[in-house]
């Protein structure tokens, strides 16, 4: 099967407009089956070992029918990544049009986390606010942090994993003194066992991330054992990896919040475009263009490379 895909692998890269987390570009390996095309982009500097559910979901995609849909159309929030500068954060969100809530990443420094924070509750008020912390803060940091941003804001949505550990999740928890919402999300999507990680009292929503986790059937089957509410989001994927995550949010029957599949918008160029209307992506509007788009031929034996050494752990 594999070597079937592989007949039909092409690499490209797509610039993204600003730096986020350190990513300035994205390299996205794409491989067309019966069922369309699947998506491999793990970041560069993942081992084979953490590249085998982002292998598995690119065979799924590529291979395994779609499943039946509870909705056409998944309602999204904006992401905004470690910016500072008043216009590109407005611009940035004008690209969300309808929007009802807004992911900001944070990071360490406080000072400018809570002006970026503050800006872009200002320009949507009535938007739902979330902080993406991508697990930096020890406990004492994200309780300062967290009070902060409280008091800038007040209430926000939930905090997406403010500490590395369960433990921490957990010490967090037991000590904050303001209403407070925990999403997990590295300590499920980079554990060994995602069901073995006990969430009790330590997470109250689940972030899911469709690549990493291995595609739709095992994403679903990491939501129904663990219980929690979800949140469907990217992994900085192009358009045909953002059209499989929108197809994982459309199977779940029950989607308290709105997804984190908007991140086109962090793309200077994509293999198409997902046209947000009202705050919502509507399912099955791709047709992806790649001519232009192929790194070198050394890039793509890179990956070629990549691919059959993960497909033979798989």
């Amino acid at each position: 099967m594999l070597d079937d895909l592989l007949a039909t692998l092409r690499v490209i890269t797509l610039p993204t407009r600003t730096n986020f987390r350190g990513v300035t570009y994205r390299e996205v390996a794409l491989m067309q089956g019966p069922q369309g095309w699947g998506e491999f982009s793990p970041f560069l500097e993942y081992d084979d070992n953490e590249c085998r559910p982002w292998l598995s979901c690119a065979i799924e995609a590529a291979t395994v029918a779609r499943l039946p849909r509870f909705r056409n159309e998944i309602a999204i929030n904006g992401t905004i990544p470690e910016l500072n500068d008043k216009k590109e954060i407005e611009a940035l969100m004008r690209t969300y049009p309808g929007a009802k809530a807004f992911k900001v990443k944070v990071g360490k420094n406080l000072n400018e986390d809570v002006i970026r924070v503050a800006r872009v509750f200002s320009n949507a008020p009535k938007a739902a606010i979330r902080i993406d912390v991508n697990g930096l803060w020890s406990v004492d940091e994200a309780l300062t942090h967290l009070y902060a941003y409280y008091e800038e804001i007040g209430p926000f949505q939930y905090v997406e994993q403010p500490c590395a550990t369960v433990e921490e999740l957990r010490e967090l928890k037991a000590k904050i003194k303001i209403p407070l919402r925990i999403a997990a999300d590295e300590i499920i999507r980079k554990a060994a066992d995602p069901f073995a990680v006990e969430l009790t009292d330590a997470a109250d929503v689940l972030m899911l991330k469709v690549q990493p986790l291995g595609g739709i059937k095992r994403s679903r089957e990491i939501a129904a054992h663990h219980g929690l509410p979800v949140v469907v989001s990217s992994a900085l994927e192009s358009a045909i990896g953002i059209e499989y995550g929108l197809e994982l949010a459309a199977s779940i029957k029950e989607l308290t919040f709105d997804c984190g599949l908007a991140t086109g918008s962090l793309l200077s160029t994509d293999v198409a475009e997902h046209t947000i209307v009202d705050g919502k992506i509507a399912l099955g509007q791709i047709s992806p263009h790649l001519d232009g788009l192929d790194v070198s031929a050394e890039r793509y034996e890179w990956w070629k490379n990549r691919i059959m050494r993960v497909g033979a752990l798989l």
